[in-house]
């Protein structure tokens, strides 16, 4: 798995996958060839599935490079889309307090690609989700930010934590909210002939 995200490396041992991790040189923002900032225009769809396509091929030529035995590399991307932009994960506090503030009392789409690299193959899939907040006042706001969870997390919060309580209802994937779609994950790993 290329990805130093707990959340999905949990999400694989809640299914009983078995996976070694492939780090990168640098965090992904900063790896030149993993590199996660929007194309100008760039429809949301199309970033995120580019984003998990290039941690996936850069995943598979490390583990080439280090003469690790050919396995099948998993990468995925999230992102939130909300009138047609891209919303990552917050630079910092006051973004994070941004970013809540344009959810409250609203819904917007949860965006999770996966992609599998293996012996010059790349296959993805993508996961949609529609996510509706509850209205936030800014003492909710405030609160959840200095607890910290909003920072690594795309749309500056985190489904599986504090900020469930602000969740009215979600139609999609509720694995795919947290940053890895099992199902689409397992589907796709299948048709590399993985067991699952």
């Amino acid at each position: 798995m290329a990805s130093r995200s707990p959340r999905r490396r949990e999400l694989l041992t809640q299914i009983g996958i078995q996976f070694d991790t492939v780090l990168f040189r640098n965090h992904p923002r900063e790896d030149k060839e993993v590199d996660e900032t929007p194309h100008a225009g760039e429809a949301p769809l199309i970033y995120v599935e580019r984003v998990a396509r290039a941690k996936a091929v850069h995943g598979s030529r490390i583990v080439g490079w280090r003469r690790m035995q050919p396995q099948p590399v998993l990468a995925a991307d999230t992102t939130l889309e909300v009138d047609g932009e891209i919303v990552g994960k917050p630079v910092d506090g006051e973004d994070a307090k941004a970013i809540l503030r344009r959810l409250s009392g609203r819904s917007h789409r949860v965006l999770t690609a996966v992609a599998v690299a293996l012996d010059g193959r790349l296959e993805a899939r993508l996961s949609v989700s529609e996510v509706r907040f509850c209205v936030l006042d800014e003492a909710q706001i405030a609160s959840y930010v200095a607890s910290g969870e909003p920072m690594d997390k795309a749309g500056a919060y985190g489904i599986q934590g504090r900020a469930a309580q602000f969740i009215e209802h979600l139609s999609g994937s509720y694995s795919g909210v947290m940053g890895l779609p099992l199902f689409e994950t397992a589907e796709l790993l299948r048709s590399f002939d993985f067991p699952v």
